[in-house]
């Protein structure tokens, strides 16, 4: 405070009382919410809801009932949940202990029912569930909150609804639910809904990767497509061949055995696939720090050497040992970009082509064809960029799963031929382009141009990819987020009430709404609305509103 000497003019108090005033105003007529809106996202599959406002117990207490009710991965996304919930609040606040009172709530236990007692975690697996939140009037045989769901993998989908639901309130300091009683009924999609992650262009450390991955959840995508080595960087540990990460930036700038697997495990318990990719024969000049015999010469240094017994073996190795890390189904072979003028250039690879009398392009689909072996061995559903489609898809093992990216219409062509598809269109998925709007990431449609049912069901569903040339631990999940999210709900949710109405009305919102969930939760999803996707805000203003 001023000593009374120094206090300002009179006239000048009440010129800083006005603009104080004033600027009270503005703060209080600010955002508010559209109430006919539904603030979960990705909106729900089929939903009612009412208008009463419910209280939840700070100590709110779990109840399972099914053969899943004992998983460890129930049990922990339970605990996980309830300190979100509940972060601003624990247990008996210190008023009522000193008033010596108990507040009294309308939801204090909350019931989980898992069917079934299986833990796999494979593409399509069951991720439906219900969600009852309701009043008990002592009368009804269904639990305040009621989560009813055939797998765990469900159940932690509903767990984030539920926390959606949940809303902690300032005036109160109690956590509620608006709009009670809700019924929700809901499951994806697509089975398919990733995010591609890149830690060969920048390395990221595995708790910026775990970040990563609890965001993934908290929108209920699916997939983290990881990206581990390219030409740049080769950061994994192999054991078969211990000189490969010789090709990572630094010493330090690396992943052991045990870090690959310590994510993967983290992800499948928030009911996340991890998707490794050893993109070949292109992308993999790093691969020759360790070993140059890989390098057609160690000045033409990709593609790999195709004439070589070695660059298989090595290949083969690297399958095998990390085939005992990831054990989703579906592994990623690359195939992109492969410019073959080292093969054309290099004497003795030149001669193996003239010796079996076959084109560069030959040995390309040769390369991939082997691969592909390799991979189909292992217990593998290969995965493979377009390119590999479009040079030679009447060859390609059955099998495959066509990987889009270079525009739309790849897909159409893919079902039709009987493959299956994943959608990452760059114009409108790859999050690297700053420019492309929310909007646009939100209009995305996986199945444009496909109308034969049995072909639709062929696209798995899509990943938006964040790839790293630009994009570090600065600044990854300002990239990610909150852009992301629109892929997110077009890939979970129905695809008429996202697309049917205005969506600067219906989902912007919405969307803004969940930017700012996020960054409640930790996560720096950047602001909605930027012109240019991660920048920072461009003045003072409500997070809602950004």
């Amino acid at each position: 405070m001023l000593p009374f000497s120094q206090k300002p003019h009179s006239k000048f108090s009440f010129f800083i009382f006005s603009l104080c005033v004033c600027q009270l105003v503005v703060l209080n007529s600010g955002f508010e919410l559209d109430e006919s809106l539904t603030y979960i996202w990705p909106l729900p599959s089929e939903f009612k809801s009412g208008n009463e406002t419910l209280t939840v117990d700070p100590t709110l207490s779990l109840s399972v009932l099914g053969k899943g009710g004992d998983l460890k991965i129930l049990r922990e996304g339970f605990e996980r949940y309830k300190k979100i919930i509940f972060k601003h609040v624990s247990g008996v606040s210190i008023f009522e202990k000193w008033r010596g009172i108990r507040s009294v709530y309308d939801i204090r236990e909350l019931r989980i029912i898992v069917n079934s007692d299986s833990e796999e975690l494979q593409l399509g697996v069951d991720e439906s569930y219900t969600l009852f939140v309701a009043k008990n009037d002592g009368k009804s045989i269904v639990g305040e909150a009621t989560i009813e769901a055939n797998t765990v993998y469900g159940a932690l989908r509903g767990l984030e609804t539920f926390s959606q639901l949940c809303a902690f309130d300032y005036g109160t300091k109690s956590v509620q639910v608006y709009k009670a009683p809700w019924y929700i009924e809901d499951k994806p999609r697509f089975a398919y809904r990733g995010l591609l992650l890149d830690t060969s262009r920048h390395y990221l450390p595995i708790d910026v990767i775990k970040q990563i991955i609890e965001s993934l959840s908290y929108a209920k995508l699916n997939v983290l497509h990881w990206h581990i080595i390219d030409e740049q960087s080769f950061p994994l540990e192999v054991p078969t061949y211990p000189d490969l990460w010789k090709g990572s930036y630094t010493k330090w700038e690396r992943y052991t055995v045990e870090d690959a697997s310590e994510i993967v495990s983290f992800a499948k318990m928030r009911g996340i696939h991890v998707m490794a990719e050893v993109d070949v024969p292109g992308h993999a000049e790093s691969w020759g720090a360790g070993y140059p015999d890989l390098w057609p010469t160690s000045s033409c240094r990709e593609p790999l050497d195709v004439s070589k017994n070695f660059t298989f073996d090595l290949i083969s190795g690297i399958l095998s040992d990390i085939r005992k890390i990831f054990p989703f189904e579906l592994f990623h072979l690359g195939g992109d970009e492969v410019n073959t003028d080292c093969w054309t250039s290099t004497p003795h690879i030149k001669q193996w082509l003239n010796n079996r009398n076959i084109t560069a392009k030959d040995a390309y689909q040769y390369f991939v064809l082997k691969a592909q072996e390799m991979a189909i061995s292992k217990g593998w559903t290969p995965v493979n960029w377009e390119e590999t489609f479009n040079a030679f898809a009447s060859n390609l093992n059955p099998r495959t799963v066509v990987h889009n990216w270079l525009g739309p219409g790849v897909c159409p062509k893919a079902v039709a031929k009987g493959f299956r598809c994943i959608f990452s269109n760059q114009g409108v998925w790859y999050l690297d382009h700053l420019d492309v709007p929310w909007e646009k990431v939100y209009n995305a449609e996986p199945l444009e141009g496909i109308t034969n049912v049995s072909e639709q069901n062929l696209v798995l569903g899509g990943e938006v990819c964040m790839w790293g040339e630009t994009a570090d631990t600065s600044n990854v999940q300002q990239t990610i987020w909150p852009r992301a999210a629109a892929a997110a709900e077009r890939l979970w949710s129905k695809r008429e009430p996202v697309a049917a109405r205005n969506i600067t009305l219906t989902a912007l919102p919405r969307y803004q709404y969940f930017r700012c969930l996020l960054n409640r939760r930790g996560v720096q999803a950047a602001p909605a609305t930027n012109k240019y996707a991660r920048r920072p805000p461009t003045g003072p203003g409500s997070c809602y509103e950004q």
